[in-house]
């Protein structure tokens, strides 16, 4: 008995070059995290949806917001409440949510050109690449983007690096608000952001120092440039205790004993200082601190000498 093969019906239409896109590229999750973002929130998540390739996975964390901003949302998006996180956990909890290949993490004001996501994706085929960031121009952009941070001193302050490179460029902390990762490096890093971070301040920070520490590369891509909105007030209320904390736990999960007493010294004269410690005193900084030591391939000193901070 003859094999029987399935016949096709008439002249099959080629295979148009934006479906051969959809069927190769990786997939993609990106994870918005909101809190009271008003009519910034869908008018990111449309941009995303114009934007994105078709097998995207778009995710909103609501993270306890009284506007009702996530109430109207295209049925394309993942919705998922939080009860007021904080920027760290409220990130962890939608990555953890996401089933996508290549996690990215985005704020809920941006605005997104044709393809940004394609330059990021391809770095990140190389596994000693961490994560990526674009470069953030203002939401009205004036000419002053930002390609990448750097710390400038023991207090922790960061700035912007100002002079574009000229191609994908290592840069010691890369901008949270649009960041992309493997799934398998967010899994190795322990859940991608520091759950002991209280809402917000120093995140990106931390987890760009723990990222370099664990031997991953970090990338800023000039062929990207995502505008973002910069607040005067965020909707993630944290009090300067607690900011201090931030700042505080970074150092002492990551640095070794010298410049962890120089960033101590240098934060002690703060209002809040000792409300501070005693939030990591109460914390598991200890434990978090020993865990990474045992597993990290580089120390501060490599990171600090890798790119020139010197304090």
């Amino acid at each position: 008995m003859g094999l029987v093969v399935g016949r096709a019906i008439g002249p099959q239409p080629p295979i148009r070059r934006l479906d051969v896109a959809i069927m190769t590229t990786p997939k993609v999750s990106v994870v918005v995290i909101s809190r009271n973002e008003g009519a910034y929130l869908r008018r990111t998540v449309d941009n995303l949806i114009d934007t994105l390739p078709g097998n995207a996975e778009i995710i909103v964390v609501d993270d306890a917001s009284t506007d009702k901003s996530a109430d109207r949302l295209p049925r394309r998006v993942r919705l998922h409440r939080a009860p007021g996180l904080g920027v760290a956990k409220a990130r962890n909890f939608g990555g953890q949510k996401a089933r996508g290949d290549i996690l990215i993490f985005a704020d809920a004001h941006l605005g997104l050109d044709a393809n940004w996501w394609r330059p990021l994706t391809e770095q990140l085929d190389d596994p000693r690449v961490g994560a990526v960031a674009p470069g953030i121009a203002k939401w009205r952009d004036d000419g002053k983007n930002g390609w990448g941070i750097h710390f400038q001193g023991p207090q922790m302050e960061v700035k912007w690096y100002r002079r574009k490179p000229a191609r994908p460029t290592a840069v010691p902390i890369l901008p949270g608000c649009c960041l992309a990762m493997r799934r398998d490096v967010f899994e190795r890093a322990g859940g991608g952001w520091d759950n002991g971070l209280h809402q917000r301040g120093n995140v990106d920070n931390e987890v760009s120092v723990r990222l370099w520490l664990l031997g991953y590369e970090l990338l800023v891509v000039p062929e990207v440039v995502v505008r973002h909105r910069f607040r005067k007030s965020s909707p993630f209320p944290v009090g300067w205790p607690q900011y201090l904390h931030n700042r505080l736990r970074l150092a002492f999960v990551h640095f070794g004993p010298e410049r962890l007493a120089r960033v101590v010294s240098s934060l002690r004269r703060y209002p809040g200082f000792g409300e501070a410690m005693a939030l990591l005193v109460e914390g598991d900084a200890g434990a978090r601190r020993r865990e990474l030591f045992s597993v990290r391939t580089r120390d501060d000193d490599w990171y600090f000498e890798r790119f020139r901070l010197h304090w």
